[in-house]
């Protein structure tokens, strides 16, 4: 694309006020902004596909954590994949495609080591923002190396009908599990764990309390949870792990939005007896294993034993109706906001 034909403007989604609970649309304005001209060794890329996840909820309170809280008032951002269109870094060419972490817009201004090139004959554009990306390594690693699954275990996870958690259990299942059960928020989301991603087990948590749902699905108890929810369904998990059983706790989208402190876990005094071991995870810290994570998950996708769903929301300034709409269990696998074919 000739530089005279750049775009000189672009609309990126701002926080401009803090939710209390629930975010609402209130909580954000779509912005445009005019575009500076590249430095030496920068890159525009104009946005394909971009993420929305679970942990930007998080994100969104002025309180220190893992990842630095966003900025009022300016553009908001996460994972994202797109193509090159102007370059002045002689490491990326025009036509590339990269992903890179400045979503939440339409073009994507950034220093060329901040992009990562991919492949779209390997794989789907969107699949480098959820199978084979920070959603799939966040599966991968959890159950494996934080979790420490070993071939025989039974597993346990919650919000299995997610990203993450429908990875997880496939991931079990083709690792020799001795039975992989889930929880989702719907019917629908149950049958889809049983008959698509092959769970031997599945219930809807909002039919009854979770640890009598959990009691009838593994009644013989479990070796490993991986908690995408906390709340209820840790506690439960806590009653149902063996001795020396381990948790992965990857998120508690149960409590992003609560205002007042769960009362749940009640049982934590179990950890003791049972020995029991439980870690959070942050995704960023299992890099290393990068290489052998899209190694072995592009083979099981190509050999037909591991599938995956993607919810595609199109456009830009549907961006903050599609983060919502996760946090409010409205998506089958991974979440995705299209900004269209323009390139």
């Amino acid at each position: 694309m000739p530089m005279s034909a750049l775009p000189t403007t672009s609309r990126e989604w701002n926080l401009i006020t803090r939710p209390q609970g629930w975010p609402t649309a209130h909580n954000f304005a779509l912005r445009e902004v005019v575009m500076p001209e590249l430095a030496p060794g920068q890159v525009l890329v104009g946005n394909l596909y971009i993420s929305v996840d679970p942990y930007m909820r998080g994100r969104m309170n002025n309180v220190e954590s893992y990842v630095p809280p966003f900025q009022l008032d300016r553009p908001m951002d996460g994972g994202a994949v797109g193509v090159v269109i102007a370059s002045r870094a002689k490491q990326l060419s025009v036509g590339e495609h990269v992903l890179h972490e400045l979503g939440w817009r339409e073009y994507a201004l950034l220093d060329y080591q901040d992009a990562t090139k991919v492949d779209p004959e390997l794989a789907p554009l969107s699949a480098y923002l959820g199978v084979l990306g920070m959603t799939g390594l966040t599966a991968y690693a959890g159950l494996l190396r934080v979790a420490a699954f070993k071939e025989g275990d039974a597993v346990f996870v919650s919000g299995a009908a997610g990203a993450v958690g429908s990875q997880v259990g496939q991931i079990a299942k083709i690792k020799s599990a001795s039975r992989v059960v889930g929880s989702a928020g719907s019917d629908e989301k149950v049958k889809v764990l049983l008959e698509e991603y092959g769970f031997d087990a599945a219930f809807n948590y909002k039919n009854g309390p979770v640890a009598r749902q959990l009691k009838r699905a593994a009644p013989d108890g479990v070796d490993v949870y991986f908690d995408n929810v906390g709340g209820e369904h840790l506690e439960a998990a806590i009653a149902s792990l063996h001795v020396r059983g381990r948790a992965a706790i990857c998120g508690m989208i149960a409590l992003y939005n609560a205002i007042e402190s769960p009362a749940a876990p009640r049982n934590l005094v179990q950890v003791i007896g049972k020995r029991l071991r439980l870690e959070g995870l942050v995704v960023a810290d299992h890099d290393d294993l990068k290489e052998q994570f899209v190694q072995d998950v592009g083979g099981w996708i190509r050999e037909g034993r591991l599938r995956y769903r993607e919810t595609i929301v199109e456009g830009i300034e549907n961006s903050v109706d599609a983060f919502l709409g996760m946090l409010h269990g409205q998506n089958a696998g991974k979440m995705i906001v299209k900004l269209g074919d323009r390139w």
